[in-house]
């Protein structure tokens, strides 16, 4: 088994809000990514919180990666709704988990065994799952890419039926999240991505899905975040929103 992960930050005057991180039992058998791409607030407004993003996605990816580990006949979607519970309890004395700028995360979670791959993906992170034949498969929560083709996208969509879900301090949410499971015979490698990192496909479009898990198998994730820099800074400003953002991604070639 092969497991790479690379993260770095959009700008090296702020923390990055990223969390990516993997494991394996101590069974040797089976294994667990958890990655999460933590929503930067807008300069003005507040998110109600004295802790900030990297504080949330540091405990929240830390309570996932645990429960997927050590509970593995719980479903990921339960993993998640505990690990938001666990991570707002830790706060919600002190800080206002109301607000609609509460620090919250997507989500990429993808647990495997001798026999199955689960996954989980929440909001616009992306997993990628490559067959034995070379074949790839994007998994992705396009809420939010199927609300930008109607308009603008407000707050008033964030974490509200009819518009998009994060991972914040509302367990429910992990109901909403794309999740299945594969035969274990059927996945050769596994590729969790944030948005910062799939620019190099949806934004940039220098290669397609297949490209991206070809050219972390050959050069690994630090490769692609090169990649994606080097485009960023030859890249028309306002083209991809932000210049950089924090940009990570994890592959696992089974």
């Amino acid at each position: 088994m092969r497991i790479e992960l690379a993260t770095r930050p959009g700008d090296l005057r702020h923390p990055n809000e990223d969390f990516v991180s993997a494991a394996l039992p101590a069974s040797g058998k089976g294994g667990v990514l958890v990655l999460l791409d933590g929503v930067t607030p807008p300069p003005s407004g507040g998110t109600g919180c004295t802790h900030g993003v990297p504080w949330f996605t540091a405990r929240l990816g830390g309570a996932l990666l645990e429960l997927a580990l050590a509970a593995p006949e719980t479903k990921l979607s339960a993993c998640l709704s505990e690990a938001i519970s666990r991570t707002a309890d830790a706060h919600r004395d002190a800080c206002d988990l109301t607000h609609r700028r509460t620090p919250q995360a997507t989500a990429v979670v993808a647990r495997w065994d001798d026999e199955r791959v689960e996954y989980l993906v929440l909001s616009d992170s992306a997993l990628l799952v490559e067959a034995p034949d070379g074949a790839v498969t994007a998994v992705l929560d396009d809420r939010i890419e199927r609300l930008l083709a109607l308009g603008p996208v407000t707050d008033a969509a964030r974490n509200a039926e009819g518009g998009f879900f994060t991972a914040a301090a509302d367990p429910a949410v992990a109901a909403r999240a794309v999740t299945g499971t594969l035969a274990r015979e059927d996945v050769r490698a596994l590729a969790a991505l944030t948005d910062g990192a799939t620019r190099w496909v949806e934004v940039f479009r220098e290669g397609d899905w297949a490209d991206c898990v070809a050219l972390l198998a050959k050069e690994g994730p630090d490769a692609l975040v090169d990649r994606v820099r080097t485009a960023e800074r030859g890249a028309p400003g306002g083209r991809s929103g932000k210049r950089h953002d924090d940009a990570s991604v994890v592959y696992v070639r089974l």
